[in-house]
């Protein structure tokens, strides 16, 4: 299985900028904006394996967990950061700090000071080789994404995972049940208003429907059924719902409008007749959940949120990404912005299938394998 990353690299969270390559270079290694998707190389230490299982993703920065159990960090300050990861079986990280799950314990650490001694820890009861601790879920509550770091929950909600968005929680129950709460300023909640809520409340409107995943994004949200279908909600201004965003179609409209090198007067945009005039529907706010449509027709596994951008992979091994794209996140080899689901051709040209993706703020990072290798572990 191979990492791949584009979108926001200004701290080389994806590729690292080498000694060899002028700050002008074209190519993408020391880009600050990566449009194609490029292959993850490790610069850990060689005495740890250098395969990476798993990602997770802030703003400036990158952890990688490895199938050694040790954590990797790359982008902003990462060569700072020197705390003991073996044995590590899961990580998270943000501006503020990184949290490392251990068999017998949690340690949350600053990343911005150089400690001796985790900022918060909490020993847990050790768990077997096959189980242990999801993040941001721990034993009796989950981590935050600024402090107080640890929350509590309440046992009767039988949390299964949980995802943090900017300033809000979408938790997915045992029974796949949704729950959310924190900032509604956007309809991220998904109850029908802006309302802010202290505490879990359920997702009314996807009562019944059991849900496989959740995601969060910086003002959005987005679940996945258990039957593959897609649910979004929030904040729609880059399109990062699928849905009609008016922002999206004003840009085009723009840069119609601005004279071209053949003449310096523009002319204006004609009028459609009566019989012509229609009203477009342009959706900025989404406050209930909404079933998206994706063109082909496609059943998801997976997704992730960026701070305005969303990306999902479908149970054939597809990626389609949609919304804010302006460093090159959506993976299309442009920094255009969409408001309708598009499939990355990078992944489907390598022959690549898609098994994971996920969302930093402004990048995106996802693994893959070969058809051919997944065929034989099919078999």
């Amino acid at each position: 299985m191979s990492w791949f990353g584009f979108g926001f690299n200004a701290f080389g969270q994806i590729c690292v900028q080498e000694k060899s390559v002028q700050e002008e270079t074209s190519d993408a290694v020391g880009e600050v904006k990566v449009s194609v998707p490029v292959e993850l190389r490790s610069h850990v230490d060689h005495s740890c394996c250098l395969k990476t299982c798993q990602i997770r993703a802030s703003w400036s920065r990158r952890a990688c967990l490895h199938e050694s159990r040790c954590v990797w960090l790359a982008g902003f300050s990462a060569s700072s950061i020197s705390n003991d990861t073996r044995g590590c079986r899961d990580a998270i990280i943000s501006e503020s700090h990184l949290t490392l799950a251990f068999p017998d314990r949690i340690e949350s650490w600053d990343v911005q000071r150089k400690d001796k001694t985790p900022l918060w820890s909490m020993e847990i009861i050790p768990q077997s080789e096959s189980s242990g601790v999801n993040l941001p879920l721990v034993p009796g509550g989950y981590i935050a994404s600024k402090p107080p770091i640890f929350r509590s929950l309440a046992p009767h909600l039988q949390a299964k995972s949980l995802a943090l968005g900017g300033d809000h929680v979408i938790l997915l129950t045992a029974p796949g049940a949704v729950y959310s709460w924190g900032l509604g300023s956007h309809g991220q909640l998904g109850h029908g208003g802006l309302v802010s809520e202290e505490e879990p409340r359920t997702v009314e409107a996807l009562w019944g429907v059991p849900m496989s995943s959740v995601a969060a994004g910086g003002w959005h949200s987005v679940c996945i059924s258990e039957g593959g279908d897609l649910y979004v909600w929030g904040w729609n201004e880059s399109g990062q719902l699928g849905l009609p965003s008016r922002g999206l179609q004003k840009a085009p409209q723009q840069k119609k409008a601005q004279p071209t090198e053949l003449s310096d007067v523009s002319t204006p945009e004609e009028e459609p007749h009566d019989g012509d005039k229609h009203e477009e529907v342009f959706i900025s706010i989404q406050a209930f959940p909404a079933l998206l449509d994706v063109n082909p027709s496609s059943d998801f596994q997976r997704a992730s949120c960026g701070s305005r951008h969303t990306a999902a992979v479908t149970t054939s091994g597809c990626l389609f990404t949609w919304g804010w794209g302006e460093y090159g996140q959506l993976g299309h080899q442009t920094f255009n912005s969409l408001d309708e689901p598009r499939r990355v051709e990078f992944f489907k040209a390598k022959d690549l299938h898609v098994v994971d993706v996920v969302c930093g703020p402004w990048n995106t990072f996802t693994a893959a394998v070969k058809k051919g290798v997944l065929d034989l572990k099919n078999t």
